[in-house]
C-alpha cells in the first residue's frame, strides 16, 4: 500500500456557535491542510498521482474559503465552522475529484494552530 501526503494552506475568519470562550467571537487562522491518499498499486508511469494534479484539487477546493468568513459559506452558514467540520466538509469535496478505481482520498488534517488539528476520515 502507498501513502501520498500533500500540505496546503488557507486563511480564513469564523466565529464558533454556542461556545463560551474566546472562540466565540470573530477571530481567524492562517490553517494549514494535509491530505493523505492511498493506493494498493502504481499508475503506468510508477506513480499514485502526480504531486501537482493533488494540489491543484485541493487548491480548488480550499479557494472557496480563503480569506472568507466561514459562518457565511456554506455549509457553515448551517453547521458550526469547527475544524472538526472544516476537516469532514474538504475531505467530502475532494473525494470527487480524487478518488479513482485505485486511488483513495484517505484523511484530511486541518491545522488552526501549531498546536491543535482535526482529522476526518472515512472507514
Amino acid at each position: 500500500m502507498y501513502e501520498l501526503t500533500i500540505e496546503s494552506n488557507f486563511s480564513s475568519a469564523h466565529q464558533l456557535r454556542g461556545y463560551k470562550g474566546k472562540c466565540e467571537g470573530l477571530h481567524g487562522h492562517n490553517w494549514k491542510v494535509q491530505v493523505h491518499v492511498v493506493a494498493d498499486r502504481l499508475n503506468e508511469i510508477d506513480l499514485v498521482v502526480d504531486f501537482n494534479e493533488l494540489k491543484k484539487h485541493t487548491g480548488e477546493v480550499l479557494e472557496q474559503l480563503d480569506h472568507g468568513f466561514l459562518n457565511e459559506i456554506f455549509p457553515f452558514t448551517e453547521i458550526n465552522p469547527s475544524s472538526e467540520n472544516i476537516a469532514r466538509w474538504i475531505f467530502e469535496s475532494l473525494k470527487k475529484k480524487v478518488n479513482s478505481d485505485y486511488v483513495k482520498l484517505s484523511a484530511v488534517t486541518v491545522w488552526e494552530s501549531d498546536a491543535a488539528s482535526a482529522t476526518y476520515y472515512e472507514d
